[in-house]
């Protein structure tokens, strides 16, 4: 899978394509039908697949206090693209100029001059340019004089309910992973590098990992029970914060897990955080001491739950 980055370098490599757009936080199911469309009018019509991306996401250049919690940073997005067998991914940069386009110029220079599409799939809610003037039905409009054709897919429904990012954000809020890992379609994980920390967890007798969210607002906050991928082939059990730490007067969200018997370093390592069964809420704890007593329990508990569903998987 080849990745662009930046309208000058797309019509570099300008070649006919079939390309879906959108912002694809999360890859979803929904995401995923989409995609298989993708792939599917790709094979038919001999063109390249591209999905076309943009960073930052729309709404968070109009007004990021408002913007809604990240599911998927670009690196999540492109591990996800790659099991797709995508032949490229493009992403270019949402700044004024892109903002202010209208729908006949986005049209002409990205979806034309920069992507050379021949097909677009698009969601049944797709909606582009200034104001969201543009939509499918604007697409099918011009399609035949522009020499491309329009497909739409169907809304993907699970449980009686259309999947969507929102949806999806809705029940991570609420400490529902299961629900939310039905909707993804696959374990909801959240991916960075290991990086120092304060080292207080050592301190105290658990010692922890730390990753970089490198998200302005995360979309789940806890104490859970979960898994890290992406050490040495192995899975370990862990217990796994989402907080501010507000016993120690914390500012920023960020992501600790004590890794159950296991005390080596692995700071530099890309790791994924599978999580699987919330604990609890960062519920106020006014001591260290306190805190201890709760790790402890935290700890005791995952063991208990992994071990369920290591004895339900047999």
């Amino acid at each position: 899978m080849e990745f662009i980055h930046g309208l000058a370098n797309l019509r570099r490599q300008r070649k006919e394509c079939a390309t879906t757009i959108g912002n694809f936080d999360g890859i979803h199911l929904g995401h995923q039908h989409v995609l298989e469309q993708l792939m599917k009018i790709t094979k038919q019509s001999n063109l390249i697949s591209t999905v076309l991306i943009f960073e930052p996401q729309p709404m968070e250049y109009f007004n990021l206090e408002a913007a809604p919690s990240r599911l998927t940073r670009l690196r999540e997005k492109l591990q996800q693209f790659s099991r797709y067998n995508i032949d490229r991914v493009v992403c270019l940069k949402f700044n004024k100029k892109l903002a202010n386009f209208s729908a006949s110029e986005f049209v002409d220079n990205i979806l034309l001059d920069g992507l050379a599409a021949r097909r677009i799939i698009v969601g049944d809610d797709f909606r582009f340019a200034k104001n969201r003037e543009g939509d499918y039905q604007y697409l099918s409009k011009i399609s035949k004089q522009n020499n491309f054709e329009v497909f739409m897919t169907d809304p993907y429904i699970v449980d009686g309910e259309r999947v969507s990012s929102t949806l999806i954000r809705d029940a991570l809020a609420r400490g529902e992973i299961t629900t939310a890992n039905r909707y993804l379609g696959r374990p909801y994980t959240i991916s960075g590098r290991v990086t120092h920390g304060d080292k207080r967890g050592k301190k105290i007798g658990f010692p922890t990992i730390n990753i970089e969210l490198h998200r302005y607002r995360s979309p789940i906050a806890g104490i859970y029970s979960g898994y890290i991928h992406g050490v040495d082939n192995r899975v370990f059990d862990a217990v796994i914060y989402i907080g501010s730490k507000p016993v120690y007067q914390g500012k920023r969200v960020v992501l600790e897990a004590h890794i159950l018997d296991f005390n080596s370093e692995l700071y530099g390592h890309h790791i994924q955080v599978e999580l699987i069964s919330k604990l609890r809420d960062d519920q106020h704890i006014t001591s260290e001491k306190e805190l201890i007593k709760q790790i402890k329990r935290d700890i005791e508990e995952t063991r208990l739950c992994l071990k369920k569903i290591e004895v339900t998987n047999q």
